[in-house]
């Protein structure tokens, strides 16, 4: 690729596509050829210092507008990215190297329907009354102001709605930063933005890395209040940088997810195809993504040998070919990462039972960083590959003999943050259930997402919960009035 075709991306600050302040880029990598494609803003504080004050002029404004107003803006928004849905996953697809058919039927789908669920939200988000014997006591819940949102590679689109379309529907202005190594959509969406006619300032995309823009941006002044997903350890950076200052703070961090296959659970090929999927979806690149996954001893060799098969069957190829079932690794830092633990398992004694290396894609993507789908067994439940997020293709298979012990190993981490498990036994699933130190459950399903539930995690998985009025209530202050009767 010459330096002709190599994009220039900008900031969207007070309504406009602007440059960095400072003059500085970034590359940005197209994973499944490994070369440079793109430049986006490596932004200073002295950008973000511009986009809080363009948020902070538009703040009283846009908050006053009807919240029917607000939605209605929003829903243009998703307009303009749903009439160009292909050209939104084509660029969801180069910029991370997933495969382009689970940017078009997943990540650019959902994107969408984060700005419509938060527009029609808004609209229905009702305050609490409490009538007593002398008095009347009624809640309003305002605006916090501006807000940061700082989102992750994995769901590049997905992700970063998932966070500004409620923030903005409560009557915030925002400031948000998307990943610098998936910065295409977030880009693509600031056209949307100008296009649908949402006022300068109200949202506000300031590219960068976590060190410089991220950084600035949580520690402004002007910033009321946090949401972010990303790394466990990034967020423990954020809320020791946010705990004395007193402000709001959502974290969705990482999770070391456990698969409970029971004995009795329905052993068709749908059901192991589902789990298949929670295993290596993305590329393993998602943090809802089973990888622990433990399997009752009566059926372990039986599960072993059909999951392995179908692991077999899974194809790694350009994110462009319709047949690819797993894409790209995001960049050459995370490639390295998870072939590093790979390794790592190999020399706590785990035995690979597919996979386990690079994979050469030919043609285009001679050079691209790809990993071949990764099964490993005979690992002990404390050493580093059971206890430690890879976020890759790769999962470890556990025997167990009980409930108590299958409950005992799904909670052996420091993370909380999903589970899911297969049983024929209702009572077992519900029991089950409730012992899982778990934000999210799904029983006999995956990935099944109601936007309206509270999503997040407990451990270090999380503080706080998205979605349906838990994230309208983050974004609003809570006021309660009280009337003598």
């Amino acid at each position: 690729m010459t330096s002709a075709a190599i994009l220039t991306l900008a900031n969207y600050i007070d309504g406009a596509l602007q440059p960095p302040r400072a003059g500085r880029y970034l590359d940005v990598h197209e994973p499944a050829i490994g070369a440079v494609y793109a430049r986006c803003p490596d932004s200073s504080a002295e950008d973000i210092d511009a986009a809080v004050g363009a948020a902070q002029r538009a703040f009283p404004a846009w908050a006053a507008l009807p919240a029917g107003q607000r939605a209605r803006l929003l829903e243009r928004i998703a307009e303009r990215i749903e009439t160009q849905l292909e050209a939104f996953a084509q660029a969801e697809s180069r910029d991370s190297g997933k495969p382009l058919a689970l940017a078009r039927s997943l990540d650019i789908p959902r994107a969408i329907a984060n700005l419509r669920f938060f527009a029609a939200a808004i609209t229905q988000f009702a305050s609490e009354t409490h009538a007593g014997a002398d008095a009347l006591n009624y809640t309003l819940r305002a605006p916090l102001g501006v807000v940061g949102c700082i989102s992750p590679w994995n769901l590049p689109l997905y992700l970063f709605t998932w966070k500004i379309a409620p923030a903005l529907a409560a009557g915030n202005c925002v400031v948000a930063k998307p990943s610098e190594i998936t910065p295409l959509t977030a880009w693509m969406l600031a056209q949307a933005c100008i296009d649908a006619g949402l006022p300068p300032g109200v949202l506000n995309i300031v590219h960068g890395t976590g060190a410089r823009a991220g950084q600035a941006l949580i520690e402004h002044p002007g910033i009321a209040a946090i949401s972010f997903t990303g790394s466990t350890r990034t967020g423990a950076a954020i809320a020791s940088t946010l705990a004395p200052k007193f402000k709001k703070l959502s974290l969705e961090m990482g999770g070391k997810n456990a698969t409970l296959v029971f004995a009795d659970w329905e052993a068709n090929a749908a059901n192991l195809d589902t789990i298949v999927r929670s295993a290596f979806a993305n590329q393993g690149q998602i943090c809802l993504c089973g990888s622990r996954i433990l399997i009752e001893r009566s059926i372990y060799e039986k599960f072993k040998t059909d999951f392995v098969e179908k692991v077999r069957a899974l194809k790694v190829g350009d994110p462009q070919d319709a047949a690819s079932d797993l894409g790209a690794i995001v960049s050459r830092a995370h490639f390295d990462k998870v072939m590093g633990h790979i390794a790592l398992a190999r020399e706590e004694g785990g035995r690979v039972l597919y996979g386990g290396g690079a994979v050469r894609v030919d043609g285009r993507c001679s050079d691209g960083w790809f990993i071949a789908p990764t099964v490993i067994e005979g690992l002990a439940m404390d050493c580093h590959t059971n206890q430690e997020e890879i976020f890759g293709p790769v999962v470890t298979l556990i025997p167990f003999d009980s409930d108590d012990e299958a409950v005992m190993l799904a909670n052996a981490t420091r993370y909380g943050l999903a589970a899911s498990l297969w049983t024929g036994s209702l009572t077992r699933a519900h029991r089950v259930a409730a012992r899982l130190e778990s934000g999210i459950v799904w029983i006999n399903c995956w990935l099944r997402r109601d936007l309206r539930t509270p999503f997040g995690g407990v451990k270090d998985s999380g503080v706080g919960r998205e979605g349906g009025v838990e994230a309208l209530r983050f974004f609003t202050e809570a006021k309660n009035i009280c009337v003598a009767l």
